[in-house]
């Protein structure tokens, strides 16, 4: 399984690095702009692995860039799905939005993996990693097999596509426009970009 987890991190990390872009625009047009979930607030969507180490870098940057949010920017955190390890990771994170407990647990769950080499992958490794963290064994199990999960796991495979997401992180911003570690040079770059593009947004 580790080697599977490695195998999928080291092709994202290949993928990652073939996106193309404008030389200095610092964010590529998405080839077909998507509608957003509320048109009046500009919509940042972060499309992350809890398996990739560039996430796991990114992360401290965009949780205060997060936390000095304006009032018209709505932020979503999308997991993305490219394997049956992403996948299994992202049914972790809907498991824990629909507990409520995604902040409590989030920035935890990444150091579990990239910090203490968890696989927590199955069922009993997570519910054991939830209990940790407060939360009722039996809700966990009830959450991680519920309909909503499901659902959201459905909706999550179609994502990486319907976005053009080939590699991450990746920041979508209002449904038109990637940024990303290529096309902005650094984690730093990212964030600086995705506040300009707000800034457009918001006029």
């Amino acid at each position: 399984m580790l080697k599977n987890m490695i195998k999928a991190g080291l092709l994202s990390l290949l993928v990652f690095t073939s996106v193309s872009f404008a030389a200095g625009k610092g964010y590529k047009d998405l080839s077909a702009p998507q509608p957003t979930q509320d048109p009046s607030k500009v919509e940042v969507i972060e499309f992350f692995w809890y398996g990739c180490p560039h996430c796991y870098q990114f992360e401290p940057a965009l949780e205060e860039w997060r936390s000095k949010l304006p009032a018209n920017v709505t932020f979503i955190r999308q997991p993305a799905v490219f394997s049956a390890v992403w996948a299994k990771h992202a049914k972790a994170y809907y498991t824990a939005e629909v507990l409520g407990v995604v902040d409590k647990v989030h920035t935890d769950f990444f150091h579990a993996i990239q910090v203490n080499k968890q696989q927590l992958t199955s069922e009993d490794d997570l519910a054991k990693f939830f209990v940790a963290h407060g939360v009722e064994e039996a809700a966990f199990h009830d959450a991680y097999n519920s309909f909503i999960v499901d659902t959201k796991m459905r909706q999550a495979k179609t994502m990486g596509p319907r976005y053009g997401i080939t590699g991450v992180p990746a920041i979508v911003v209002n449904g038109k426009y990637l940024v990303n570690g290529k096309t902005a040079g650094s984690h730093g770059g990212m964030i600086k970009v995705m506040n300009e593009l707000i800034a457009q947004e918001s006029k």
